[in-house]
């Protein structure tokens, strides 16, 4: 199977470019206000735009209200959503339009020993109409905080598409 690559975060076009130039499969876009990457709907179509067939953008959502995730979906052509809050099943599906756009859900484990404690498959089950779980550490706030969980607490058979994130380095990307 091949690896594929999602950069999030990123706000200025010479970014949006060398991702792409990188190889980059998706380039994520942060519609959360109180994020210090967080781009307006405009700006993140406007960097979408500069992205080559096959390179999917991403918009990451955190708590936001269906109407907004709905129409920012709509003005950035090709878009996913990332939800990445506290969203519930029912408010993800209902943010997606309702499968009209498709989504991914982050599941934020536990950094240490709590993280044993995360029920993946279950979480899985519940996100089932996600087109894959983002598998991120929990920290203070959203996002990962360029924090590893142990992956080696991850069950060897989860019935979902499963994304690593968070705190990937040159050192540690191949043990996942």
């Amino acid at each position: 199977m091949k690896t594929r690559i999602k950069i999030c975060g990123l706000t200025r076009e010479e970014d949006v470019d060398t991702a792409v130039e990188a190889g980059a499969d998706a380039v994520g876009f942060v519609l959360y206000p109180q994020s210090p990457r967080a781009v307006t709907v405009e700006r993140a179509a406007a960097l979408a735009a500069r992205l080559t067939p096959f390179v999917t953008p991403v918009l990451l959502f955190v708590n936001a209200d269906a109407a907004t995730s709905i129409a920012a979906l709509a003005g950035v052509p090709g878009a996913i959503a990332q939800f990445h809050g506290d969203e519930t099943p029912a408010q993800c599906d209902e943010g997606a339009g309702r499968g009209r756009f498709r989504y991914l859900r982050a599941a934020r484990i536990p950094v240490g020993p709590a993280g044993a404690g995360f029920d993946l498959v279950k979480y899985a089950s519940d996100f089932s109409h996600a087109q894959a779980i983002l598998l991120d550490s929990l920290v203070d706030g959203y996002g990962g905080g360029g924090k590893a969980f142990d992956w080696s607490l991850l069950p060897t058979a989860v019935d979902a598409h499963l994304v690593l994130s968070g705190g990937l380095t040159p050192a540690n990307v191949g043990d996942g």
